[in-house]
């Protein structure tokens, strides 16, 4: 393979520590990393202008940027997990006991629909909670990062000069995803949201995948060899992450951190599986998620997301 500079932009954490130290290299290529502060305006970049060859990327945007036609294509290194039950609140003025009492009512959510903590969040109010997600008026404070896709009509824009979190915290809003939850008048909607995360992790194995790596499809048909070495050098940097993490050996940690070492305990497992079959229940779910919501048309078939040579690579 031709030796390639990429230019790549990923968030600096423990597990693309050693790729943006250079401890490790890809082979035949070359990761020329841009910092972008913000990252989702990287997402934007590069959904809208293929700013760069190797991106990290949003997972719902990615679904949604591959129905439109967006030429890039992922690779299943999954970056970033999380649980979402906190990311949901809700105004204490508002009257809102259990979430089932959202339904009829105005929900925000920060930036736009196809957020990806968003889609987990209001799949988690569907699943666990019973709300008709059709039955609320979601009230997105952006646009969204793929400029082609159209929402259902039950989402509507934030009113020029709106807040989101004081609407939220008002009253005017009954409950808002991805706000902030720093004002007295706003508490999480699920009773401690920490321990019930943690619950489905146990009860149902929710361990939700926020962001995954694309890579443009030009360079991909190009050299037909990319695709592995990228994963192999994400894969590689990971585990030696994991392996710290292991020993504890980090000597500051970070939330992730904590968190990547509490999955570990609990499951007994890498807390960062790459690959499409271990995590395939999760791609599935999300999938469905995107669906239900009316993100994707069409569910795709897992396999279509992913670029060919690495549908059995794990890692």
């Amino acid at each position: 393979m031709t030796k390639l500079n990429l230019r790549t932009v990923t968030r600096t954490q423990g597990n693309n520590q050693a790729l943006k130290d250079g401890s490790v290299t890809p082979r035949g290529c070359a990761f020329d990393f841009e910092e972008v502060p913000v990252l989702v305006h990287a997402f934007r970049r590069m959904v809208r202008g293929l700013e760069f060859d190797v991106s990290e990327m949003a997972f719902t945007t990615y679904l949604c940027a591959k129905e439109h036609g967006i030429p890039f294509t992922a690779l299943p290194i999954f970056l970033v997990r999380g649980f979402h039950h906190g990311a949901i609140v809700a105004s204490t003025t508002a009257g809102i006991r259990h979430p089932k009492e959202l339904e009829g009512r105005r929900v925000g959510v920060n930036r736009g629909y196809t957020v990806t903590t968003g889609v987990w969040a209001r799949g988690i109010l569907q699943q666990e909670y019973g709300v008709d997600l059709n039955n609320v008026t979601w009230v997105r404070s952006g646009d969204e990062h793929v400029s082609e896709y159209r929402p259902p009509a039950n989402v509507v824009p934030m009113p020029d000069g709106g807040d989101l979190a004081h609407l939220v915290a008002s009253g005017e809003l009954a409950a808002g995803i991805g706000v902030a939850a720093d004002h007295p008048d706003v508490a999480p909607l699920i009773p401690d949201p920490a321990e019930a995360g943690w619950r489905a992790l146990r009860d149902s194995g929710l361990y939700p995948i926020n962001h995954l790596v694309v890579v443009r499809d030009e360079l991909l048909d190009a050299h037909p060899e990319l695709a592995e070495a990228v994963f192999d050098a994400f894969a590689e940097a990971k585990n030696h992450y994991v392996e710290r993490l292991r020993d504890r050996e980090l000597t500051e940690e970070t939330p992730a951190d904590v968190m990547h070492r509490l999955v570990m305990a609990q499951t007994g497992a890498d807390p960062l599986p790459y690959g499409i079959e271990p995590n395939r229940a999760m791609i599935e779910q999300l999938i469905r998620h995107a669906a239900d919501q009316q993100i994707l048309a069409r569910p795709p078939a897992i396999e279509e997301l992913f670029a060919t040579s690495t549908h059995e690579l794990t890692a």
